[in-house]
């Protein structure tokens, strides 16, 4: 893992670390970029299990501390408010060109992959920005941020005030237009490049409904989607069996459409669990929606 620096769309500069996969010249490389959760928390330099896997299959990763990352001073910290989907997007895709310019990645096999708030980035890279990534992993990822808030539980409402100035005010009607906005559901139609969606049935925070909405809007559009769900997971995976099986799809899937490497064998119980959580879009159904400002 080394630091790079790059500047986003308006000059402000982005700190992120690079892992290179060993062995292979560092050029031309397929590159998966990993936004992490929060967003209001940070990536730390050193080791990283997800760096180290994708490395070994043969992806560059690139993980930006983008606005709205903590650790940078409240300045940077308060420029993302209000920039989901917008500035807090371009410091992710600014990443990307960089690594082009550099000539260290193949624009043509550029993936990401995230989980919480880097789950929201992936479906919005993909959403708002679909020339750039051929591959995205959202994992337990808000879809629209709207049922998002809606939906908080009892022990966010703390954070809620919070969350209403950092992303928008859904009890007034500007910040109801601004959550549509930078929503990826209402894009959906814009999504040319193959998703995976991974999400807990029990979680909390990042309701069920926010991944059952994005497969459903893919699937109305005859567009094809894959979707993990385990019924015995939160926000985000905690059971290795669960998170083995995960892996071993992404790892495919990304193979599939990056060309990267992918470990093909895997346990009888792993096999077996990933054949259990792999969800036929087909069957997928919506609930009742999520309206009520709590």
């Amino acid at each position: 893992m080394k630091v790079v620096r790059y500047k986003s769309s308006d000059g402000l500069e982005i700190q992120a670390y690079l892992t290179l996969p060993k062995g292979v010249a560092a050029k031309n490389l397929p590159v998966i970029v990993v936004p992490h959760g929060g967003p209001w928390s940070r990536t730390a330099y050193g080791f990283s299990a997800m760096h180290q896997f994708l490395a070994n299959r043969g992806y560059g990763v690139l993980s930006p501390n983008f606005r709205a990352s903590t650790g940078y001073g409240k300045q940077f910290l308060n420029a993302g408010n209000g920039e989901w989907g917008r500035k807090m997007q371009d410091d992710l895709t600014w990443g990307v060109k960089y690594l082009v310019a550099q000539g260290l990645a193949d624009p043509k096999r550029v993936g990401i992959m995230g989980g919480s708030y880097g789950g929201y980035a992936t479906l919005a890279g993909v959403a708002f920005t679909p020339d750039v990534y051929s591959a995205a992993v959202a994992i337990v990822a808000p879809s629209n941020l709207t049922t998002l808030l809606n939906a908080i539980p009892p022990y966010w409402e703390a954070g809620r005030k919070q969350m209403y100035a950092r992303m928008a005010d859904p009890t007034t009607a500007e910040g109801r237009a601004a959550l549509a906005r930078m929503s990826p559901l209402g894009s959906a139609d814009k999504i040319k490049t193959p998703l995976m969606v991974v999400q807990g049935a029990n979680d909390p925070r990042v309701n069920k409904a926010e991944a059952d909405q994005i497969v459903v809007a893919l699937r109305d559009r005859h567009y094809p989607v894959q979707y993990l769900l385990a019924p015995d997971e939160g926000h985000g995976f905690a059971r290795p069996v669960n998170n083995m099986a995960m892996y071993a799809a992404a790892e495919k899937f990304l193979a599939g459409q990056l060309h990267g490497r992918y470990q093909a064998s895997m346990s009888p119980a792993v096999a077996q669990r990933l054949q259990e959580i792999t969800v036929d879009p087909k069957t997928v159904t919506l609930g009742a929606p999520i309206t009520a400002i709590k």
